[in-house]
């Protein structure tokens, strides 16, 4: 002992100088400030940053107040106390962050540097060694082990000092030795600190050792030797430098078997270095790599290599679910071990708080590993605060909850603590879920009841009170669910295996009445019952009911049958008379488009009145941006585009080619091919006032490659309709313009869709966004209509990596105040909702959730037939307004003079949605000509 303490004392200047290192322009270091004392401006802008900084230290401590679980605003207080030298504050600042949230590698390192500093006595020291034990705790961190193991060389001057040393190393080697890349820095430390204790044990020159002497020489040797070995023996980066190092120390030639253990090692490193070369060459997060070198140390089955190489990826990807999920399996089905798989189920609660399944695994390791109940009570009370982002999680934790104090009841016992507290957690849970979960979500997340579903199954099976699980289930049918047949069976298997004949027949009589999806189910249970087990009384009873029962579901089917034949029978009716009268219209149209040119070539005054009066209606309809209703013969240009028959398609430009011969008589007669819809799309949305669409759009989509030809539409007056065909010369190039979609092109969103024919393809969606639940997409609404998408990128950033923003606008280019974000991952997102649901963004309080659009509810299609493609636009209003058959294209002279009975034979009356659904008569039709002449008779 006595040498031991000469051997401490001989060091204890180098480990001095080692405690006292500290970094270049650390803010605590000192300085001169001499210079600083004589400049007065210098002095009073201090006093005012000095102000400025209280005041925000202020501002950050009150919203931390409000909301403790702000991790920037946590990180900004620190940085401002640490700045001011506010060391109580600074202290307290930390202490809080670090209850709530891991502390990252450098947040450790600030703080431990800080303490380091005033650490003089050793009743500081032992301080500062219990932070390091938090600190190695939070993540696998080799320079802070490094740290721990470099400030413990300082205390070897004390009892025990030289071990306690040696003990830290041997705990940082466990930990990080196995570092490919980081780990022969801690090897090296340990052999520098053994190998100054070697150099205070040799004897003075020219004197001779004593055995004691001898001894300790030998073994101090010996470990030095050993740390080689063990070195050696390990894939780390720059262990040839390591070898020929041993070489050269070593007075002995190496063992073979350390040779061979030597190689062994090397050739694994070779096989680890394309996973570390890939870490080194991605960028942050490094996922996708980490996981692919998870794969590859799995496949080698080496437990302690696993584990580092799992916790590597966890320090740089702390937030990602997932990654927590399968390191924890890991532990729990391989390692076992009770300390390490808490403590990673620990840190993985706390870094994703709003993650339910990690809460759900932890409070079964604990069961598994026999923690004390009242601990795993307060975990479960923390799972209810973490914040999660469903209704339907907080259904998830209390049934873990709840599976977990069942498995602690003994049911052999009538009454008991356990039991007790099961059936209080049990209306604990349902009262929860009604009060705190639905006034938070709007709902409450269990339907079907499932929480008191399995609380009557436990009354029922394990404590024989049956008269308790019929309450609670007439409580779960009072709750909507007395209409399914699933439920009632349910409620009916119960009572068969454990109540009487007569609660059976009860509810099964009571199904029979309510049940509205499968009432059928229901009654061939009924007759199933009382075939086995009834009386003829009961059996009589039964039938009579079931065939009652279903005699009006039967006539309730019948008549919503008749309904819906009615509803298709008209609009197939509906169909052909739009499809007569177009027949006709087209015809007149080819019938009068000779004489209207032999008219005007005569100059005939009264047809060109006629023929004026034509050309304004069009004119007085696009007024404006293009919003207004189409005419009828554009709405069909319109329509064909997305599913009417080809052929109808080119005789539209056709027809504007010969009405429109004064205002564009270049217009092309285009034929659309069907066979290059591949090459094609469809462009739409587009301003009518646009001049000269072709160079316009020409420009735009040359990006994508070669524009082989541009067919935009126009009105039967040579008016740009606000769509087109933009075909390529190949079909890559086609794939590549659908990118353009939603482009702003003169202030309104462009749309660019395949061109599809529906009727061949009457599934075909052009919406493009997801319809589903997207955990790393946040819906926002609430926005101010002048929030634009760098403002929102501002505010949406501070809390994660954000991929895209989307601002919903209308088919005009105006917000709505809503907006799509979408973040890296689902871990991101959730932090996000939690943090920014309820900011006020230009005096507007905005709400935030995780984007799950509600379902589209399609109207039903009458019959797979042609008629039904004219159902839909027909009965409900579309996005384009009214439908083409509302457009009354009678003139006004004559709309002034006309009675109802004329209006009805114009047709419009019957085609209307607000008539009666009766197949009205058939109107007799009127020709432009017809019309022409009524006018002239004026």
């Amino acid at each position: 002992m006595a040498a031991a303490g000469a051997e401490a004392s001989a060091v204890a200047a180098a480990a001095e100088e080692e405690e006292k290192r500290l970094p270049e322009g650390d803010p605590e270091s000192g300085g001169d400030d001499s210079e600083d004392e004589g400049d007065s401006e210098s002095s009073g802008d201090g006093e005012d940053e000095e102000k400025e900084n209280e005041a925000e230290i202020q501002r950050l401590e009150e919203q931390l107040s409000i909301n403790a679980f702000d991790y920037n605003c946590h990180l900004d207080l620190i940085k401002l106390l640490r700045q001011e030298g506010e060391l109580v504050k600074l202290r307290r600042a930390r202490q809080k962050m670090s209850e709530l949230f891991p502390l990252t590698e450098e947040i450790w390192l600030d703080w431990l540097k800080d303490e380091i500093k005033m650490a003089s006595e050793s009743s500081e020291r032992e301080k500062v060694y219990e932070l390091f034990e938090r600190a190695v705790k939070d993540y696998i961190c080799p320079e802070i082990w490094l740290e721990y193991a470099q400030y413990s060389i300082g205390g070897i001057g004390q009892e025990g000092g030289i071990e306690k040393v040696r003990s830290i190393f041997e705990r940082a080697l466990t930990a990080v030795g196995l570092h490919v890349t980081k780990g022969t820095a801690l090897w090296e430390a340990y052999r520098e600190f053994e190998n100054a204790i070697l150099e205070t044990a040799q004897p003075a020159p020219g004197s001779v050792p004593s055995p004691e002497q001898q001894q300790m020489l030998c073994s101090q040797l010996e470990k030095i030797h050993t740390l080689f070995r063990r070195q050696l023996g390990i894939p780390l980066l720059d262990m040839e430098a390591s070898y020929a190092e041993y070489e050269e120390w070593s007075e002995d030639p190496i063992p073979e078997t350390i040779i061979k253990n030597y190689k062994k090692a090397l050739q694994q490193l070779e096989k680890c270095k394309p996973y570390e070369e890939a870490l080194l060459g991605a960028e942050t997060p490094k996922l996708a790599e980490y996981q692919a070198y998870i794969d590859f140390e799995m496949k080698a089955g080496d437990p302690a290599r696993i584990q580092l190489i799992y916790e590597r990826a966890l320090a740089e990807n702390c937030l990602v679910p997932d990654l927590w999920a399968r390191y924890n399996q890991y532990l729990d089905r391989q390692l076992k071990v009770k300390e390490l798989v808490l403590s990673a189920h620990d840190r993985a609660v706390r870094n994703c708080p709003w993650t339910v399944g990690l809460w759900i695994r932890y409070l079964l390791a604990m069961e598994r590993h026999r923690v004390d109940h009242g601990i795993i009570s307060e975990m479960f009370e923390k799972a209810l605060n973490a914040g999660f982002i469903q209704a339907t999680d907080y259904v998830e934790i209390w049934q873990a909850y709840l599976d977990y104090l069942r498995r602690r009841v003994d049911f052999t016992q009538d009454s008991s603590k356990e039991l007790e507290e099961l059936r209080s957690a049990f209306a604990r849970a349902v009262e929860y879920l009604k009060q705190e979960v639905e006034e938070r979500f709007s709902e409450s997340g269990d339907p079907s009841c499932t929480i008191m579903q399995n609380w009557a199954r436990v009354e029922a099976r394990l404590c024989n009170n049956m008269q308790k699980a019929r309450e609670l289930w007439d409580n779960i049918m009072t709750k909507g669910n007395a209409k399914y047949a699933n439920m009632w069976l349910e409620y009916y298997n119960l009572e068969r295996a454990h109540g009487d004949t007569q609660h059976c027949r009860k509810a099964l009589h009571r199904a029979v009445q309510c049940t509205s999806d499968y009432p059928e189910h229901v009654c061939e249970v009924l007759l199933t019952l009382e075939r086995i087990e009834g009386t003829l009384e009961d059996w009589d009873a039964a039938v009579q009911k079931t065939e009652n029962r279903l005699a009006r579901v039967n006539e309730q089917r019948a008549k919503a049958a008749e309904k819906e034949a009615a509803l298709a029978k008209q609009e197939e009716e509906k169909a052909e008379q739009r499809k007569q009268a177009r027949a006709e219209k087209k015809a007149s149209k080819k019938a009068k488009k000779n004489r209207i040119g032999d008219k005007r070539k005569a100059d005939d005054d009264d047809d060109g009145e006629w023929g004026q009066e034509e050309e304004e209606q069009p004119s007085k309809r696009h007024k404006g941006d293009g919003d207004g209703v189409l005419p009828e013969e554009d709405m069909e240009v319109e329509t064909g585009l997305f599913g009417r028959s080809a052929p109808e398609k080119p005789d539209c430009p056709a027809n504007q080619k010969e009405k429109a011969s004064t205002s564009r008589k270049d217009i092309p007669k285009v034929l659309h091919d069907s066979s290059k819809d591949n090459v094609t799309v469809f462009v739409s949305n587009l301003s009518y006032n646009m001049a000269d669409p072709e160079v316009k759009l020409k420009e735009l989509f040359e990006s994508c490659g070669e524009v082989a030809e541009i067919r935009p539409v126009f009105s039967n007056k040579g008016i740009f309709r606000g769509y087109c065909y933009v075909e390529f010369k190949e079909e890559k190039s086609a794939l590549q313009a659908l990118g353009l979609d939603r482009k702003v092109v003169e202030g309104r969103p462009m749309f660019v869709s395949p061109c599809v024919d529906k009727n061949k393809n009457p599934d075909f969606k052009v919406f493009r966004y997801s319809t589903t639940l997207e955990k790393h997409k946040l819906f926002i609404s609430g926005l101010p209509f002048s929030c634009t998408k760098e403002e929102l990128e501002d505010v949406c950033k501070a809390h994660g990596n954000v991929k895209d923003i989307r601002l919903v606008t209308n088919r005009a280019g105006k917000p709505k105040g809503l907006a799509y974000v979408e973040y890296e991952n689902e871990a991101q997102a959730s932090q996000a909702v939690l943090k920014m649901d309820g900011l006020t963004v230009k005096e507007h309080v905005i709400k935030v959730a995780i984007s799950n659009p509600p379902l589209r509810k399609l109207p039903d299609k009458p019959e797979a037939g042609r008629a039904s493609q004219f159902a839909v636009p027909r009965q409900v209003y579309g996005a384009r307004g009214k439908g083409r058959t509302q457009l009354s294209m009678m003139p006004r002279a004559l709309q002034r003079q006309s009675n109802p009975v004329a209006k009805a034979e114009n047709g419009m009356v019957q085609n209307s949605p607000a008539t009666s659904s009766e197949p009205p008569e058939e109107p007799k039709k009127m020709s432009n000509a017809d019309f022409a002449k009524m006018l002239l008779k004026k």
